[in-house]
């Protein structure tokens, strides 16, 4: 079944996202949402930063509004895709899903326990910097990838509109 699929793609990425996350928080000894930063390599931090905003840190001002109303945007989102699962035929759309589902609820667990989504992985080049970024943001993107991916192959195979009865052919 597509929904199962989806569900346990979703499940996996929540579970990978949180642990990767509290080993995080354990490797720099912390348990709250503190700005640290470990250089790996000469274009690859580790780092330990809150967002406290939406993807890349927009409407980041600090409002007391951002976690409920983020997480409540979140919420909606989830429930949408969830009923669109529940609907869908191809496996590469349920797995889609269940990878967006997943870094939703898992940015989402970040809201509610640390009043921002946690980020620790920050690529850069020379003076330019990538935005810090986790794995259930990565999960979102492959998804959205992959349900784009989706939807353009579909496109192609779907039959011609015209056929040799049509008088317009």
């Amino acid at each position: 079944m597509k929904f199962g699929r989806g569900v346990g793609t979703a499940i996996a990425v929540v579970a990978a996202d949180q642990l990767s996350k509290h080993v995080l928080l354990a490797h720099f000894g912390e348990t709250a949402c503190v700005d640290r930063r470990e250089q790996v390599t000469g274009f690859f931090d580790l780092v330990l930063t809150c967002n406290h905003g939406m993807s890349f840190g927009l409407f980041s001002a600090g409002s007391r509004l951002s976690v409920p109303l983020f997480s409540v945007a979140a919420a909606v989102i989830v429930a949408v895709l969830l009923f669109w699962l529940w609907r869908v035929a191809s496996d590469t759309l349920a797995t889609a899903i269940g990878l967006i589902v997943g870094g939703a609820v898992g940015n989402v667990i970040d809201r509610l326990e640390f009043g921002g989504v946690v980020d620790f992985l920050y690529f850069h080049l020379g003076a330019w910097y990538w935005p810090a970024f986790n794995l259930a943001d990565s999960a979102i993107c492959v998804g959205v990838f992959l349900m784009l991916f989706e939807g353009l192959l579909s496109r192609r195979r779907e039959p011609s509109a015209t056929t040799r009865d049509d008088p317009l052919s």
